[in-house]
């Protein structure tokens, strides 16, 4: 279609067509009346002389305020250091520690991050993860062992994770970290404190018989082992040495617990598991297998698995004859005896913070046939660092029934009851005895006394009648001889008759 005129086109042309050609303007396009401009005046001398007066006093405020600046720094920065990092914005220097100045820039030294045996000398911090699960009913004794711990508080920080949690177990935490927060007590004051909530899809009851079933181990394992990553990836900081593993159901361990496992200065470090058990079943017994040293029969073992299973010690169905640090405890044994460990239990762990960096985690998959902690140690052997236990170093988990127990307990409840029902119909009938006859005693000494008054009584009288009839019978033999006269009665008149 051809052009339309510029009268016939809606759309304005592009460069105006009056005054102009071809887009450029005619000679009339800049005529401009003269009186419009006038030539430039020089300015006067005296706004010369303010303004350079101006610029002098600024440069010498500058001087000053370098000089001064410099001085401020102290002995260990230069004026030229200073001077340099003013005038960069403190973005260069001469060392790391003076290159950054700016608030939202930090520097860290993490070859000065590195674990050592006396930590709390060397102000080394350490964070304590504590995953949580239904655990308001463990809380209040896993706050009073956290109030109770010897280390530095100002350098342990604590992160707690609560996930797929029915009760108040974050309210609770939330509470009682407010109030250590809040204590007038500042040595009771912790670093940093972090409560993440998370779910998991945790569908596996927390009872004693279905955590500890083993058909809901593997599945469990992985989803804890996913939980202990994310807590450890979002609490991890740069300046963090140390990183401490803690169940919420221990009821028994040393306050110095971190020092005593940091004396070892190893990578990976956990103490002796067990757990108290009422007298009817033995008074105690190891309760973390997960402790254990490879055997061969294991290796064999994991080679006839899927690629998925994993192996969970305790249980016949996977009878790997390990060696476990549980059962080489003895009770009188020197507490910093170690034993090397290829697989590790949850309960708690002390590792060194650079065993994380270098890309040690809890597997949440299959690891060498292992997840979760087991499979931690076992990384952590693979990456050739230190994984030691102490098998005389014993801590103690809160006894938890299994359903066997239960049993085993309310049958004991049920004799006992009957026991004392029995007792109880006993002495009842003892009672009932006691008040129906209980002046019988009493009784036969009243009669037994009668009656030996009434024989003494009838002995009397005999006696009485036999010394009577003793006395007429002499008489008359002494009236039949001569020798007496009958004599009246008192009753009989005597003398003359009339």
């Amino acid at each position: 279609m051809p052009p339309t005129t510029a009268s016939e086109s809606k759309v304005a042309p592009r460069h105006p067509t009056t005054g102009c050609s071809y887009g450029y303007p005619n000679e009339k396009a800049f005529d401009m009346s003269p009186h419009r401009y006038a030539p430039r005046h020089p300015a006067p001398a005296y706004r010369r002389r303010n303004g350079s007066f101006v610029r002098l006093v600024g440069v010498v405020a500058v001087l000053l305020f370098i000089l001064f600046y410099s001085f401020t720094r102290g002995p260990s920065s230069p004026p030229s250091s200073a001077a340099l990092s003013f005038f960069s914005f403190g973005l260069l220097g001469a060392s790391p520690e003076h290159s950054f100045q700016l608030e939202t820039v930090r520097y860290y030294d993490l070859s000065n991050v590195q674990g050592t045996a006396r930590g709390w000398e060397r102000e080394e911090r350490i964070l304590m993860c504590v995953p949580l699960r239904d655990a308001e009913s463990h809380l209040p004794m896993f706050f009073s062992h956290l109030r109770n711990l010897t280390y530095p508080h100002r350098l342990l920080d604590v992160a707690f994770l609560v996930s797929d949690s029915k009760d108040d177990t974050l309210g609770f935490v939330t509470r009682a970290m407010e109030a250590i927060q809040s204590d007038p007590d500042e040595q009771m004051h912790f670093g940093e404190v972090s409560i993440i909530e998370k779910d998991f899809g945790q569908t596996v009851n927390q009872d004693f018989q279905s955590r500890h079933g083993f058909a809901a181990q593997a599945g469990r394992r992985k989803l804890m082992a996913r939980a202990r990553n994310w807590l450890l990836s979002a609490a991890l900081r740069p300046y963090h040495a140390w990183v401490y593993w803690r169940d919420v159901d221990v009821e028994t361990a040393p306050f110095t617990i971190l020092e005593d496992l940091m004396r070892h200065d190893k990578d990976v470090i956990v103490p002796n598991v067990w757990r108290p058990l009422p007298d009817w079943l033995g008074g105690e017994q190891p309760y973390d297998l997960n402790s254990w040293q490879e055997s061969e029969t294991a290796l064999a073992l994991a080679e006839t698995l899927d690629e998925d299973a994993v192996i969970v010690e305790g249980y016949p169905e996977y009878e790997t004859y390990r060696p476990h640090l549980a059962y080489l405890r003895d009770p009188s044994g020197d507490p910093d005896v170690e034993m090397e460990l290829d697989g590790v239990g949850g309960v708690s762990i002390l590792a060194k913070a650079k065993v994380f960096r270098y890309g040690v985690h809890f597997p949440a998959f299959s690891f060498e046939r292992h997840a979760e902690t087991e499979g931690f140690g076992k990384m952590a052997r693979r990456m050739n660092l230190s994984v030691v236990g102490l098998p005389h170093y014993t801590i103690w988990h809160l006894y938890e029934p299994s359903a066997e127990d239960i049993k085993h307990m309310e049958q004991m409840k049920r004799e006992q009851l009957a026991h004392e029902q029995a007792e109880k119909e006993r002495a009842e009938k003892a009672q009932k005895v006691k008040e129906t006859f209980a002046d019988t005693t009493g009784q036969w000494e009243k009669d037994k006394a009668k009656m030996q008054s009434l024989v003494v009584q009838e002995k009397q009288e005999t006696q009485e009648a036999a010394g009577g009839d003793a006395g007429a019978a002499g008489a008359a033999e002494r009236v039949a001889e001569g020798v007496e006269t009958p004599t009246a009665d008192s009753g009989e008149e005597t003398g003359d008759t009339p």
